[in-house]
């Protein structure tokens, strides 16, 4: 009776073997681990699987943060950045086969007898120092054409939206493995404990939309802490955040207090390390909920603000609105920033469709970069534009100058970046005069998450994390660093 009286009086059912378990990750224990192994926490995880010394960049980073300006949907190159005049000259000819070379093909073109070329709609002009080639569909961009650089050789493998759009998010065309914005979460942590570190906005064109998925923001097998967070439009920006009716801040505080306590024994008897993430959660989830509204009201811009962005930017949902925030989140220290603006789809109506999503982004993609600079903060936050592939120079289905669409190539097509690090002015890679194949300084999406990284100050190589028996990274087993980029 007297054991038995001695078992229940141990409520978390703690034995001497667990006991010191725990206590073998005390503050003793660490210090003495260091004394016997030296390089215990030299961090900088080395080619060899040494850890990684998190929240420290291995070198001095060029930029602090990213802002991502993701068109989902693959906007076409060739009436975006990728002037072809010879298109114009070769209108209607079908597509040599020497160029094509057999590539590949999606079940929407690959009952095609010809593939007539076919030429932009829009027309096209230089513009800056740089003389950057800029469609008439983006004339405030061409405002800024020497803050920016456009990378014209960007090539994937996917050559459907989800496996292409997932490889650009996560490094890998298959579902489950971290979004970018979680590994730089991982890898350098927060800025501000009032807000996350990856944080997530979304809107919607006019045109043909592809579905976003939460897999694309996904932590993965990281810590779920390092999850991107969906920001929505409306009254509440995230779902559940906001007290019930009759709960006051004092109610809330004490309730999370004592659901820390109970999740802290769990944690003490179970090992299981999510729970502390689980707990920090519920912490961040109480400070935003005075963090985040704050950061979303915009009625203290300026007008000279509103006019920059544009009168959308009032309206929450839009791809403006979201700009600006976009630029708030970044000064109040949110590390990366993802936008996705749905609806740059066109297999059809592309002269009508297109230009109408140039619209969309035109004016507010200009002037986040403008408004960065202007505050001082360009040189440090790492602007990137772009979509998951791009579209072939070949008229889908029935030709006509006039309304035509295009399918998706993954062959060659542009993007750009500004600030950061990145050298502005820059024209960066060529394709062929068809606009098909990348004939100088090609760029794959391993090579650009691996230039991503390096801005931020971590070497892509080195920041690892061990699962299921492997070291994972961003950029897998590939990727180089385009040093021409580089400012």
């Amino acid at each position: 009776m007297e054991t038995d009286k001695k078992k229940d009086e141990n409520p978390l059912k703690v034995n001497r073997r667990h006991f010191f378990s725990q206590l073998s990750v005390g503050i003793g224990s660490l210090a003495l681990g260091s004394l016997l192994i030296p390089d215990l926490f030299k961090g900088a995880g080395t080619k060899d699987g040494a850890a990684q010394a998190l929240g420290i960049p291995h070198f001095a980073p060029k930029a602090k943060r990213v802002i991502y300006l993701f068109q989902a949907g693959a906007p076409s190159q060739l009436e975006s950045f990728d002037y072809k005049p010879a298109l114009q000259k070769r209108m209607g000819e079908d597509l040599p086969e020497s160029i094509r070379g057999g590539q590949r093909l999606t079940g929407m073109t690959a009952d095609q007898d010809k593939f007539p070329l076919m030429p932009s709609a829009a027309g096209f002009g230089q513009y800056g120092q740089s003389g950057t080639w800029i469609s008439d569909y983006f004339p405030h961009i061409a405002g800024i054409a020497d803050e920016i650089t456009v990378v014209r050789s960007m090539h994937t493998e996917a050559i459907n939206h989800d496996p292409a759009i997932t490889f650009f998010q996560t490094g890998s065309q298959q579902s489950g493995r971290p979004s970018m914005g979680s590994w730089m979460s991982y890898g350098l942590g927060s800025e501000n404990k009032n807000l996350p570190s990856f944080v997530v906005l979304t809107s919607r064109g006019k045109g043909n939309s592809q579905g976003l998925y939460s897999k694309l923001w996904s932590s993965g097998f990281l810590d779920s802490k390092h999850q991107g967070v969906l920001l929505r439009s409306g009254k509440d920006p995230v779902l559940y955040l906001n007290d019930p009716d009759g709960i006051s801040r004092s109610d809330k505080k004490h309730l999370l207090n004592e659901v820390s306590s109970l999740n802290r024994l769990h944690h003490v008897e179970t090992g299981d390390d999510e729970i502390e993430s689980r707990i920090a959660q519920y912490e961040m989830a109480y400070r935003m909920q005075m963090s985040v509204p704050d950061v979303m009201d915009i009625s203290k811009e300026p007008r000279s603000i509103i006019e920059l962005y544009g009168e959308d930017c009032q309206v929450p949902g839009t791809y403006a609105a979201n700009a600006l925030q976009a630029r708030r989140l970044a000064e109040n220290g949110v590390r990366f920033i993802q936008l996705y603006h749905q609806g740059w789809d066109q297999h059809g109506n592309l002269p009508n469709e297109m230009a109408g999503q140039a619209r969309d982004v035109d004016q507010a993609s200009a002037a986040l970069v403008m408004d960065l600079k202007q505050r001082g903060m360009l040189e440090d936050t790492l602007v990137v534009w772009g979509g998951e592939f791009g579209r072939t120079n070949y008229c889908q289905g029935k030709f006509d100058p006039k309304d035509y669409g295009r399918d998706h190539h993954p062959r060659a097509f542009s993007i750009w970046m500004a600030g950061g690090g990145i050298r502005p002015g820059l024209n960066y890679g060529r394709t062929d005069e068809f606009g098909y194949n990348v004939i100088e300084n090609p760029v794959h999406i391993n090579d650009f998450h691996a230039t991503l990284m390096y801005a931020l100050g971590l070497d892509h190589e080195r920041l690892t994390y061990k699962y299921q028996g492997r070291r994972f990274r961003l950029t897998d087993v590939a990727g180089n660093v385009v040093e021409d980029l580089l400012a």
